[in-house]
């Protein structure tokens, strides 16, 4: 049985969670200079088969083979559908009907998704009020954040919204449906390199069907650099760190990144490309820290012992 995961993250845990979430707002730039070239669902392919192939070659340098079994596979499969396969579709899908920042609202749901999922499908991460508190106030943050040109187009396209929804959904289950791996005693590792290898296997088939990628011309040098910074940073090294947060940490926390990702992606536009910060941003921002700690408890504890 795992160990209780309901409680506070630790600093370190926390560190992880902001490198993650710098990781996977990165890879919004990375994906902009992919897309001047190169189809979506091939993006999406070679991102998990070249991050797939760098765990493989660094647990095969490392001496250490993958796990066997069917059950186990079963399970790589699973997962590569729910993390990846499904949800990345999805959103590729979702963002050709509705805008990318009501796009980042939607999916700033997870957490919310997260917390239901949990409370119904684990022994320890049960829903509270503080939880459920923290990630409303979290999602509302986001969305200030991205500001009002989002949510201007809310209801314009209900497909294109629900399959943002939907791969939202998927990200939550996939955060619990992954603690199996912990119990099973696979590394972060290893995990992170099954799932991945499964979910190119099945992306490759659609890519061939939908995107026919022998017809295309050879990408630049740029384009390549982009797909690998995408596959080893954002997705190689960001799944190690998604599975070693998700062993001690548990899906309710883990799942917080998804309200980083926005923070993290605005700092970078700002600090690399020169973007401006406006006011907006501050108090989103400001929304985000204020969920976070509600989710964490100890704010709200110390709050609670000096009103005693």
């Amino acid at each position: 049985m795992p160990p209780l995961l309901s409680r506070p993250m630790a600093p370190f845990e926390w560190a992880m969670l902001i490198v993650l979430s710098l990781l996977w707002g990165a890879s919004f730039f990375f994906i902009a200079i992919t897309v001047r070239e190169l189809p979506p669902i091939t993006i999406v392919v070679l991102r998990v088969g070249l991050a797939a192939l760098a765990l493989l070659a660094i647990l095969r340098a490392m001496g250490l083979a993958m796990p066997r079994g069917g059950r186990v596979w079963l399970a790589f499969f699973g997962m590569g559908f729910l993390s990846n396969a499904l949800p990345f579709c999805l959103i590729v899908w979702g963002q050709t009907r509705i805008a990318s920042g009501l796009a980042s609202v939607l999916n700033a749901t997870t957490p919310l998704f997260t917390v239901i999922a949990a409370h119904y499908f684990t022994n320890d991460e049960k829903m509270t009020a503080n939880k459920l508190a923290g990630v409303v106030i979290g999602f509302l943050g986001v969305a200030v954040m991205i500001g009002t040109p989002a949510s201007a187009g809310f209801g314009s396209d209900l497909w294109g919204e629900l399959a943002v929804l939907v791969a939202a959904a998927s990200y939550a289950f996939a955060a619990i449906y992954g603690r199996q791996f912990t119990v099973r005693g696979i590394s972060p590792l290893s995990a992170a390199a099954g799932q991945l290898s499964a979910a190119t296997l099945l992306l490759i088939p659609l890519a061939l069907l939908a995107d026919r990628p022998w017809t295309l011309p050879m990408p630049g040098d740029a384009t390549w650099a982009a797909l690998a910074a995408v596959a080893f940073l954002s997705t190689a090294l960001a799944y190690v760190l998604f599975y070693r947060i998700l062993a001690t940490a548990g899906p309710t926390n883990l799942m917080l990144v998804t309200f980083l990702i926005p923070v993290s992606a605005i700092l970078l536009g700002t600090f690399v490309l020169g973007e401006r910060l406006e006011l907006r941003h501050f108090l989103g921002m400001a929304m985000i820290a204020a969920g976070l700690a509600a989710v964490d408890g100890r704010l709200v504890g110390a709050f609670g012992k000096q009103a005693r």
